[in-house]
């Protein structure tokens, strides 16, 4: 049985073709009992049966296989779990014979508390706490619930019942109910046989449920389940779905193949949304929508999410990835249609002007030496969590994006629906999706794309101008400012002076020199002198690369190209996605120390009428991450630089004022919340003031117009920059809103607005709170966003608390993040010895990936503190930028 151990894949001795699974959920003893009946073929000789089961009590006399030609049952000698590797070792007697049968198994397992397999999440039903069964199962989790083939590529058809069901409550799987027998005060529900699909997608859950119905224009009933009594919260996710699920169909020309779909709000939920076949299960705050209570921001990840998951029933569920080095071709493509998607329903939010945010992410973790390629080997289950990250989703869809922008649209489109039809019911690797761009477009799109998704990394493409000509060169771009070795075919795009002089090619090569007179027609003095290169273009004054931020690369300009960009902003030339790509490109070369610190706040200066809700939004990220960084710096600065930063959001802040206007739009409401947040964040004590007052009028009246729900982060921010050991007034309200609220988005408000205080005390008595019962645990993540005065109070918490940490959230991408929060802050390299030998004598193989990006990131704030701190006129430049009238 040895042999089998530390194997990354099952062994191929049999294949599964079909699953008759009995479940028998008790939700009050928190336990399930259940067995299976998996029709397989044995393909070879073999005396073991190897399969997927982990933390599953299996007894040996419940085990047995019949051949279905001879109707002969074999009994296994031996039945054994290995637990580390999760799988589930069968060895008869005797070598079992070739061709179809029947392997039998009973079952039991504990209804867990760890957002896992099959596991528990409670809720209070007129003041009673009760609970719920409910399944998640991707990555490797269905073992957790059922033995299986727990691989992708082990597609079957699933026929499910569940026994004894309370016949108050609502049973749901990924097919419609098919049969319901009553027993008194218990029922037994049978569903329809799925088409043929991975484990991962297999899906239950129980529990008291109200819901919202519609049908699509060819008949798919939809349903939105959620708690009783907020019925109501799910109409617009029930709008977005139906609409979703149309568009799909056309864009895809393949319909969605169920009978049903159901979307249903879970209370305790590790991610985000889990796109279960026919059965979809969210977060509350990603599904659910108070028309009163929630936010602009809050309605735009509701519909962004149902579109990513709604995606997946193609692209995932219908075609599957191989396995899970090929994630990427599930999550890119979900994040980028899911764009797609609410462009077409809500084209008043510019969403793919906010794409330029899911790029951003994946270039700032893709800059880390120790990223990931998008395709990335996977050689055991505990390694899947980890890349379920800003490489495979957020690289993905923007290398998705610039190959789409590449093709052209059409093409694209053509071929995508040429793939699907292709892999239907199947499995497929990124050179499949290739071979199906390259049929329809008849580029050469697999020799593009190997370097993008192969190797790990991004170039950075430096541009000067040298004796009339135009001289590129690119290089791997690295965080740390060290130089990477890799080399990437890019697609150049540019304009000169307009956006009516658009010129493009691919760099092959590490460096290209092309004529300026010959490509753009016009010379160097002209673009020098702003004077006229044609006669349709007044201004022929810039030269921009990486038009749109379509690219995934950076950008860095000599010093003449980038002084003519920061004029061609302040003039409002630049479109919002160019503004917001030169931003972003300087803000990683000054991290880098390829720029200096002074020069990227001057630049950060030509935004000071900035009013696009997608440029400021990262322009105050970029603030927050200055501040902090000049804190270790130069501390007896901080004070100008963010009085200088409060001068910068003036403009934005008197145009928005307090107030929501009369059909103002989506994105207006948005950047409100966000500019008050960030005006209270550095310390602007009339924005504290006002937001302290209308906070006061809240508490007073939980309907007032004072505080709508766009700023209220902004007033809780506002109310805990106050707080102190000596004045904890405004910390116990906001833990009273807390307590009171029954809406998750209001909780997860002011979760993410505790931390905000100076006072290192309160900090720790607010990262206690995180540990309680009083925080749902996928939730406690929202309270580590403490401030530079927090940090090393919060990593002496992470310490002493390791041990629960570890058991509560011990595997899975949450402990990812309370790693990540917590060590990522520091800018010493003495920090980094500390945090080693600390993880050295408490390893946790969820987190060795995390932990070494982690301080990677540590080292390279350690290296920009130095470097900030040699450059000899940044006082004086600082002191002028602060004290500049606009």
């Amino acid at each position: 049985m040895e042999q089998f151990k530390g194997q990354p894949r099952l062994p191929k001795f049999a294949v599964p073709k079909r699953y008759d699974i009995r479940l028998k959920p008790d939700l009050t003893a928190c336990k399930f009992g259940g067995s299976v009946a998996i029709d397989l073929d044995i393909v070879s000789d073999t005396r073991f049966i190897v399969l997927n089961a982990a933390e599953l009590s299996v007894s040996t006399g419940s085990v047995t296989f019949t051949h279905k030609d001879s109707s002969k049952v074999f009994k296994p000698l031996k039945v054994e779990t290995f637990e580390e590797d999760g799988i589930l070792v069968l060895e008869f007697g005797e070598t079992l014979p070739s061709g179809p049968g029947v392997l039998a198994i009973g079952f039991e397992g504990i209804l867990n508390d760890k957002m896992k397999g099959f596991y528990r999440s409670s809720y209070e039903h007129n003041g009673e706490k009760k609970n719920m069964a409910v399944t998640q199962f991707e990555p490797v989790d269905a073992r957790r619930c059922f033995p299986c083939w727990d691989e992708p590529a082990c597609k079957a058809t699933f026929k499910i019942t569940l026994d004894d069901v309370p016949s108050e409550l609502v049973a749901l799987s990924n097919m419609p109910v098919v049969e319901e027998k009553l027993d008194g005060h218990l029922k037994t529900v049978s569903y329809q046989e799925t088409p043929i699909m991975s484990t991962y997608l297999v899906a239950v859950v129980v529990g008291l449920f109200d819901y919202v119905e519609d049908h699509t224009s060819d008949g798919i009933k939809v349903r939105v389940y959620c708690q009783v009594g907020k019925a109501n919260q799910g109409k617009f996710a029930l709008k977005v779905a139906v609409k979703t699920l149309e568009l799909y169909k056309e864009y895809f020309a393949v319909p969605y193949p169920l009978p049903k779909l159901d979307m249903v709000a879970i209370p305790d939920f590790s991610a985000g949304a889990m796109e279960n076949y026919g059965l979809v299960t969210y977060r509350e705050t990603a599904l659910l929508f108070d028309e009163q209570h929630s936010a602009a921001a809050n309605k735009q990840r509701v519909a962004t999410v149902v579109a990513h998951e709604l995606a997946h029933q193609w692209f995932g569920n219908l075609v599957t990835m191989e396995w899970w080095t090929h994630l990427w071709l599930n999550e890119g493509f979900a994040t980028w249609v899911s764009y797609l998607a609410a462009d077409s329903l809500f084209p008043e939010w510019k969403i793919w002007t906010q794409f330029l945010d899911e790029s951003t992410e994946g270039l700032r973790l893709d800059g880390l030496e120790e990223s990931h390629p998008i395709e990335v080997e996977i050689n055991h289950a505990c390694e899947v969590d980890e890349i379920f990250d800003a490489i495979s989703y957020r690289k993905g869809a923007s290398v998705i994006r610039m190959l789409q922008s590449y093709l052209g649209a059409e093409p694209f489109q053509r071929s995508l629906a040429s793939y699907i039809k292709k892999h239907a019911y199947s499995n497929a690797k990124t050179e499949d999706l290739w071979a199906a761009l390259e049929e329809g477009s008849g580029e050469p799109v697999n020799k593009l794309m190997h370097s993008w998704t192969k190797q790990q990394g991004y170039p950075v493409v430096s541009v000067k101008v040298k004796d009339q000509k135009l001289e590129f060169d690119q290089t791997q771009f690295l965080s740390s400012g060290s130089e990477g070795t890799g080399q990437w075919i890019v697609p150049i795009t540019l304009c000169c002076g307009s956006y009516d002089v658009r010129k493009s090619f691919l760099l092959q090569t590490k460096s290209e020199t092309l004529d300026i007179k010959e490509f753009l027609g016009c010379s160097v003095a002209e673009i020098g002198s702003g004077s006229t290169c044609n006669k349709n273009n007044a201004q022929c004054s810039w030269i921009k690369l990486n038009v749109d931020r379509a690219g995934f690369y950076r950008v860095k300009y000599d010093e003449k190209l980038a002084a003519q960009l920061r004029n061609a902003i302040e003039k409002k030339y630049l479109s919002a996605t160019d503004r917001y790509g030169i931003l972003d490109d300087s803000a990683a070369l000054s991290m880098a120390r390829q720029q200096s610190f002074v020069s990227l706040l001057t630049l950060l200066g030509a935004y000071r009428e900035e009013l696009d809700y997608t440029v400021l939004s990262n322009l105050i990220t970029i603030s927050y991450k200055l501040t902090r960084i000049a804190d270790d710096a130069v501390p007896a600065l901080l004070d100008l630089i963010n009085q200088f930063f409060i001068g910068l959001l003036q403009y934005s802040a008197e145009k928005l004022g307090w107030q929501p206007k009369p059909d103002e739009s989506h994105l207006d409401a948005m950047l409100r919340g966000e500019i008050l947040t960030a005006l209270a964040s550095f310390g602007h004590d009339l924005t504290i003031d006002e937001a302290i007052r209308r906070f006061n009028a809240f508490l007073d009246d939980r309907n007032t117009p004072l505080l709508p729900p766009d700023i209220r982060r902004a007033a809780y921010v506002a109310v805990m920059k106050r707080v102190s050991v000596s004045n904890r007034s405004g910390y116990e309200s906001l833990l009273r809103v807390y307590r009171e609220t029954d809406l998750s988005q209001e909780k997860t408000r002011i979760l993410g607005s505790l931390a905000s205080c100076p006072d290192p005390d309160i900090i720790l008595e607010v990262l206690n709170f995180l540990l309680t019962s009083e925080v749902r645990s996928q939730d406690a993540v929202f309270g580590l966003a403490v401030s530079s005065k927090g940090r090393e109070t919060a990593w002496t918490w992470l310490k002493n608390n390791w041990e629960h940490i570890s058991k509560t959230w011990g595997s899975g991408f949450l402990i990812t993040r309370f790693v990540s929060a917590t060590v990522s802050p520091f800018a010493s390299l003495e920090k980094v010895k500390e945090v080693e030998e600390f993880f050295k004598v408490h390893p946790n193989p969820a987190i060795t990936r995390t932990l070494k990006q982690s301080i990677e990131r540590v080292q390279i704030n350690a290296k920009w503190v130095e470097s900030i701190q040699g450059e000899k006129d940044l006082a004086d430049a600082v002191t002028e930028l602060a004290y500049r009238k606009y």
